[in-house]
């Protein structure tokens, strides 16, 4: 019987630890070098919104209200979901005024209820996609109707929305989004250092992937 297959067999099992490696190399001098002032913003005295210990945080400010949001959310669920082990990722309602407020108000609210991350992707689809919640004005009664479907009673959201806890949540979401110099939506910051301006959501998350791996072999 020849030992030939066998040894063959040694020899690519003993090379595809080596063969890995050399692919991650290719890959990693395949993406462009990032360039700071195109590809991203370095934020003077930037510090994160909520650090952990071991992760790199990137925030996401983002806006129920908003199309570009809502069309980003699947591509962003989904890299947050590959990201779990190393990245912090903190979804944060941009509180700009107008139409913007009521629906910022209910994310924290939502939060402060324990329902947030349930009702995340559905907030977007009843105000994008089904049209079950109207974009503009709308009336705390509706906006409990539909955390009413995630287990809240609308006298408790009602409650909850207008309660000085949320206010503290718009205010300190507010002061990041200031001091991080976000002016539109959606936007990711890394770190509390760098603001990604990626050309498409694609080119947003290759750059925040290039940013992790950064401040993560910085610490």
């Amino acid at each position: 019987m020849s030992r030939r297959p066998f040894l063959q067999s040694l020899l690519l099992v003993a090379l595809l630890p080596a063969a890995a490696l050399v692919s991650t190399a290719i890959a990693a001098e395949a993406a462009p070098a990032l360039v700071e002032g195109t590809d991203y913003d370095v934020i003077e005295g930037g510090q994160p919104f909520a650090p952990i210990k071991g992760k790199v945080e990137v925030v996401e400010v983002f806006g129920y209200t908003c199309p570009h949001c809502a069309h980003f959310q699947p591509l962003v669920a989904k890299w947050r979901a590959s990201h779990a082990k190393q990245v912090n990722f903190v979804p944060l309602a941009a509180p700009f005024g107008g139409f913007w407020m009521p629906y910022a108000k209910a994310y924290y609210a939502a939060q402060e209820l324990g329902v947030a991350d349930r009702s995340h992707d559905a907030m977007f689809l009843a105000l994008h996609t089904d049209g079950t919640l109207p974009l503009h004005d709308p009336s705390v009664d509706e906006i409990a109707a539909f955390y009413a479907r995630y287990g809240v009673e609308p006298q408790r959201f009602a409650s909850t929305y207008d309660s000085a806890q949320v206010q503290a949540r718009v205010e300190r979401a507010d002061q990041f989004i200031k001091r991080s110099g976000v002016e539109g939506t959606p936007m990711l910051v890394v770190n509390g250092k760098y603001r990604v301006k990626g050309r498409s959501f694609d080119d947003t998350l290759r750059i925040a992937d290039q940013l992790v791996a950064r401040e993560s072999a910085a610490r």
